[in-house]
């Protein structure tokens, strides 16, 4: 995925000569686009609001951490929160599946699980979101869904669209698939509620940040250790992310030295590949811990990561979500907990 992600950073002579297929790929996307705004493919409106957090690319984004503060925010604000997602990389025989902390990583995938521990709400995951969505609804008390991902699956009607983009990588060389990383074309983002930027961000767009806790122990998740305590050894850092080197980076910008070992994205670890025969500790992601913790050792750790958002984005959240809150509850007030 590395080389593919390099590839599609540039305007090169492959990519060049996929262009005939990007116009293919954009012309499917824009009828299919089509026959849902005019009704000949059906949206289905749904009986809570719908928030999609999604992006306009493949890769890495952020998507996930902005779902997880997301969801907190929306708590503190008195709603009820559910979340839906693809389960990418799930086995299950039958969708929907609900997910819950303890659910096998291998039958819904790992980001839903992880997404099911950090943030403790009801959340469903399958292929088909709208059958996700209602069996949340069917299932729990709900009365606002959170869509990790799907801003391309609009059978699912939504109510606030929340587009994430990597401000470094921006749209890479600005082709649609396969001649480059656009799964829509970027005036797409002219058309959503809310534009996040991971890491850099320009005129019109919300700049989010990333923090890293402490380091947990997978065999004893009760513990941390500061990161600063790994300063002075050499440690091997792992990732099986969109964007692996995003997280090597957090962890040099905290003066670490590591050895890198990225991996593609939901990689099906083994124990093999998180073993190194020479003592130093390994750090990975807590995405990656769900999987491994079934054969981690004393010497394996992840770091958390966590979304940080600027007021500015805070404010225009919260007018936008206000008018949900007149729009699906208007005549009962919601109390803000705490």
């Amino acid at each position: 995925m590395a080389r593919v992600d390099a590839f599609w950073q540039t305007r090169n002579a492959l990519s060049y000569l996929l262009l005939p297929l990007s116009w293919l790929f954009h012309g499917l996307a824009l009828l299919r686009r089509a026959l849902y705004r005019h009704g000949i493919l059906k949206i289905h409106r749904l009986p809570a609001p719908v928030i999609v957090v999604g992006n306009i690319g493949v890769g890495g984004s952020g998507k996930t951490p902005l779902v997880i503060w997301l969801v907190r925010h929306l708590r503190t604000l008195g709603w009820k929160p559910g979340i839906v997602a693809r389960g990418y990389g799930g086995r299950a025989k039958y969708w929907p599946q609900q997910v819950r902390p303890d659910s096998d990583s291998h039958m819904v995938g790992d980001e839903p699980v992880m997404i099911a521990r950090l943030c403790g709400c009801p959340m469903s995951v399958g292929p088909n979101r709208v059958a996700a969505a209602k069996a949340l609804l069917a299932h729990h008390d709900c009365d606002i869904i959170v869509s990790d991902d799907g801003l391309q699956h609009y059978a699912l009607g939504r109510d606030l669209e929340i587009a994430v983009i990597d401000g470094r990588r921006r749209h890479g060389n600005g082709f649609l698939l396969p001649a480059g990383p656009l799964r829509e074309p970027p005036s797409r983002l002219e058309e959503v509620d809310l534009i996040v930027a991971k890491g850099r961000a320009a005129h019109g767009e919300h700049l989010m940040n990333y923090s890293l806790g402490d380091a947990i122990p997978l065999k004893d998740m009760a513990s941390r250790r500061p990161l600063r305590d790994f300063r002075v050894l050499t440690v091997h850092a792992l990732a099986g992310i969109g964007n692996p080197d995003g997280f090597f980076d957090m962890l040099t910008e905290r003066q670490l030295q590591i050895i890198r070992h990225p991996f593609p994205d939901h990689h099906p670890f083994k124990s093999a590949d998180i073993e190194f025969r020479d003592g130093k500790p390994v750090l990975m992601t807590q995405k990656d811990a769900v999987k491994c913790e079934p054969f981690a050792g004393p010497r394996h750790w992840f770091v958390p990561v966590e979304a940080a958002l600027k007021e500015s984005f805070v404010q225009r959240l919260n007018r936008l979500l206000a008018q949900l809150e007149t729009q699906f509850k208007p005549s009962k007030p919601r109390k803000p907990h705490g």
